[in-house]
């Protein structure tokens, strides 16, 4: 059996590929630092691929707000590539500012498998500034997330100005209800 490839976006502005592409080595996998634009110009592309990590930072500066830039560039130049990479079944992964750019990009919530429409959105935090925190979370057991399979409980750092979830009360339901919220906010003990 070969080993899974996983290709980390890496641009301007974005961080964490090195940690990216190594927590990936860890698990077993190949990864490979692609720039966004060797997608965008063809001199890469995602057929060898079964994974696509979208890194966290401050892609392309976040002056539309963040991942905007990022999501209209890859949208507009190869989104529909990024559409059948999803259709074929494999693995997204957006870490912070990356997670930013999937939802603006329309992937998720991947509602009946339409990964174009923008059903959710990523606003500024209530408290009106950058969150540079750690929090405590569960997880939920019977979520499809191949990521935190084994995991019951996990703190991990929270660094965002836009990290407020925001949908429809019907998507939220919906969310819950088809376990795609993999993870809960939980108190330290």
């Amino acid at each position: 059996m070969s080993k899974i490839k996983a290709m980390v976006l890496t641009g301007y502005g974005l961080n964490c590929d090195n940690e990216t592409a190594y927590a990936f080595e860890l698990a077993g996998a190949t990864a490979h630092k692609v720039h966004i634009n060797s997608l965008i110009d063809g001199s890469a592309t995602l057929d060898k691929y079964q994974i696509i990590a979208f890194g966290g930072g401050f892609g392309w500066g976040d002056d539309h707000g963040a991942g905007v830039i990022q999501a209209v560039r890859m949208k507009t130049n190869i989104g529909d590539k990024i559409v059948e990479f999803v259709e074929k079944g494999n693995l997204v992964l957006g870490i912070c500012n990356g997670f930013q750019a999937i939802v603006n990009l329309g992937l998720l919530p991947g509602f009946d498998h339409d990964y174009r429409t923008r059903s959710v959105a990523l606003a500024y935090n209530d408290c009106g500034n950058f969150r540079n925190d750690w929090v405590a979370l569960t997880v939920n057991p019977d979520s499809p997330c191949i990521f935190t399979r084994g995991i019951d409980r996990i703190d991990l750092p929270v660094r965002h100005g836009e990290g407020k979830f925001y949908a429809a009360d019907t998507a939220i339901d919906r969310l819950i209800t088809d376990d795609q919220v993999f993870v809960h906010y939980a108190l330290p003990d």
